[in-house]
C-alpha cells in the first residue's frame, strides 16, 4: 500500500541562498576565464599583423625567376 504524503511535505526543495551562491560563483568564474582568454589573445598576436609594409626604393626590384621555358 502506497504511503500518503500531505501536499505541503511533497513539494520539491525551494531555491535557497546556497544555490544562488553557487550560480553567482559560476558566473564570476566564467567572466574571469573570459578575461584571461581575451588578454592571452592580445598577447599572442602575430607581429606580422602589427607591422606596416615598407615600400622598397625604385630600381631595387628583383628580376623575375626564369620559368624554364624558352621564349
Amino acid at each position: 500500500m502506497p504511503k500518503t504524503v500531505p501536499e505541503n511535505e511533497a513539494r520539491q526543495g525551494h531555491w535557497g541562498w546556497h544555490a544562488l551562491r553557487i550560480l553567482v560563483a559560476g558566473l564570476l568564474l566564467v567572466f574571469i576565464a573570459w578575461g584571461v582568454a581575451e588578454i592571452y589573445g592580445v598577447l599572442i598576436k602575430e607581429p606580422s599583423t602589427e607591422q606596416q609594409h615598407v615600400p622598397q626604393p625604385p630600381g631595387t626590384e628583383q628580376a623575375p625567376a626564369p620559368s624554364g621555358q624558352p621564349q
